[in-house]
């Protein structure tokens, strides 16, 4: 074996385990007998680090909640392999290992208080009345919602439901936060808001997030690194790295960086764009 190889082999030996790693993995829906096969996401690599920001940005239909959905193990690839810190999807939910999915809508239950909404993950898993009570309070003082325990979520702001929404995927203590553009339905300000305390919550517990978004803003203010996704089929076109310190805030907003990595994503996009047209058009030909 060549010096080469040897100190290779070596540097991957010792490299931290990914948190997500993915390797050829792609999506086709359909292709039975009923219907024709559809083609969401080509084989692609992505390895996701502890601690990272990681977000993704792409054309509608490119395939950004499918990547995400393969991530938090609802829908399994057509082909290549998945691993959750170096192990299969079954390992999930150990100690270190902890995934949850944040959804677009709050999906919260309108006919129960805010205080069993947080704590329902916990009651699910059998935890002790008292020991959830405190760990549902402690994730809405995280969340700025102290005092709101016996709210209904159906007399709440849309953001203020989203705060219930992360705090009930906080109280689990997640290592890994999956969230399909959580903030989508807010208003700019609201949005801006939760987009500053999403990144001291993260920088609190030192979590992982992958994160989907329509908005080039959003993504370049949160990230550590932004993925940009093609039309479909959906492949990741380019990685631009965000590498700005943190904490961010309206400064950054305003900064001549946080202008020049927009322009760069919106060029990205506009390129993946037209190759979405192109696709449309080849299609009406054929």
């Amino acid at each position: 074996m060549n010096a080469d190889r040897t100190a290779h082999d070596e540097a991957t030996q010792s490299a931290p385990v990914p948190v997500f790693r993915a390797r050829g993995a792609g999506k086709q829906f359909g292709g039975d007998r009923k219907s024709t096969p559809m083609r969401a996401l080509e084989p692609f690599d992505l390895d996701v680090h502890r601690g990272e920001f990681v977000t993704l940005i792409g054309p509608s239909g490119c395939g950004k909640s499918t990547l995400l959905r393969m991530l938090a193990g609802l829908t399994t690839p057509s082909e290549g392999t998945l691993h959750w810190w170096g192990g299969e999807f079954a390992t999930i939910g150990a100690a270190g290992r902890r995934l949850v999915f944040v959804f677009q809508h709050p999906t919260l239950m309108p006919w129960t208080r805010v205080l069993a909404n947080v704590r329902l993950p916990l009651d699910l898993a059998g935890t002790a009345r008292g020991e959830a009570n405190t760990a549902a309070t402690r994730a809405l003082d995280q969340v700025g919602l102290r005092g709101f325990e016996n709210h209904y979520p159906r007399a709440m702001s849309g953001g203020m439901q989203m705060r219930v929404s992360i705090a009930r995927a906080l109280v689990t203590e997640p290592d890994l936060l999956l969230m399909d553009e959580p903030f989508g339905a807010l208003d700019e300000i609201s949005r801006n808001k939760l987009d500053g305390e999403l990144l001291e919550w993260w920088r609190a517990q030192g979590q992982t997030i992958v994160f989907v978004t329509h908005s080039i803003y959003e993504a370049v203010f949160l990230s550590t690194r932004v993925l940009v996704m093609s039309a479909r089929p959906g492949r990741i076109l380019r990685e631009v790295p965000i590498d700005e310190p943190y904490p961010r805030d309206d400064a950054f907003r305003g900064s001549e960086r946080f202008s020049a990595c927009c322009r760069e994503l919106f060029a990205l996009l506009g390129e993946a764009s037209h190759g979405a047209q192109a696709n449309a058009r080849q299609g009406a030909q054929t």
